[in-house]
């Protein structure tokens, strides 16, 4: 119900770039770049500011922004209102999902509140854990994707995006079947002393910085490595090196030769929803009955 242009320009504010939009898009920059420029000739606005480091919206271009998604927002509700009328088949919510980001809880929680009487369908976007996935799904979110299920703990995340707590999950700590500790029930720290632990690198989550600060204060016999991301390769890693490495209790059995034991830190990772800043009014919608 809005022209080309202005979708365009919307997905160009939200996302901070004509390459970034672009991507989402699924088209060329430079096919971004002459609709934006059309658009400011057609309007005879200057909507950007354009430096050697990009494009920044102007004071004109962030008044038509906000303007723009209220009422992209309003077309959306007019649409789902009129197919709501007519019968038509329910809005669809994308929800990313993966090995080690599985969308269950959510649909759990759905299909309790659900139970076929609400007007919203529900399609699974599979995307890969690996860097190179999670940057794909980071670029559709909003767009392709409307959202995802993931431990939620990253400063990075919490800055770019929205997040929707649903519930915390359990860090424990995760080794190859055939490591020593592996028939234990639950760890100590003594268990752990001379171990080396594969964590997080520092500065992503608050959480785990804070047991890395703990471990180099009162546990110097344990050993930290890093690790930049959380992959399936990062399991092969723990398996091949006969490292322990901090893992969660929702990933028990998602690699055959790691099993996860209690560790000796008492510490919950939330797991929630992570949506873009301004989602369509639908997803805005099916977020309000999930908190409901």
């Amino acid at each position: 119900m809005i022209s080309s242009q202005i979708a365009t320009f919307i997905r160009v504010a939200e996302c901070g770039s004509f390459s970034k939009a672009a991507q989402a898009l699924g088209v060329s920059a430079v096919s971004v770049m002459k609709q934006m420029n059309a658009l400011e000739e057609r309007l005879d606005v200057g909507l950007f500011e354009r430096t050697t480091r990009g494009a920044a919206l102007s004071a004109a271009g962030r008044s038509l922004y906000a303007d723009a998604a209220e009422i992209s927002a309003l077309a959306s509700r007019a649409i789902q209102k009129a197919r709501e009328i007519d019968g038509a088949n329910p809005f669809e919510i994308r929800i990313g999902t993966s090995l080690l980001r599985p969308c269950r809880a959510l649909m759990e929680q759905w299909t309790k509140i659900n139970a076929g009487r609400l007007d919203f369908a529900v399609r699974l976007v599979p995307f890969e854990d690996n860097p190179a996935g999670m940057k794909s799904m980071f670029e559709k979110l909003g767009g392709d994707i409307d959202l995802f299920v993931s431990p939620c703990d990253s400063r990075t995340w919490r800055q770019k995006y929205a997040v929707e707590p649903l519930e915390t999950v359990e860090c424990t700590v995760a080794m190859s079947r055939s490591h020593p500790l592996a028939q234990k029930n639950a760890l100590s720290w003594d268990d752990l002393a001379g171990q080396t632990l594969m964590l997080l690198q520092r500065g992503e989550s608050e959480l785990l910085d804070a047991l890395r600060d703990e471990i180099l204060r009162e546990h110097k016999d344990i050993t930290i490595i890093d690790t930049e991301f959380y992959d399936a390769e990062v399991f092969n890693h723990c398996q091949r090196d006969g490292c322990l490495m901090e893992s969660l209790s929702l990933w028990d059995g998602v690699h055959p030769s790691i099993v996860n034991v209690k560790a000796p830190w008492q510490i919950r990772m939330p797991y929630g929803i992570v949506h873009a800043k301004n989602p369509p009014l639908e997803v805005q919608s099916f977020l309000q009955v999930l908190k409901e």
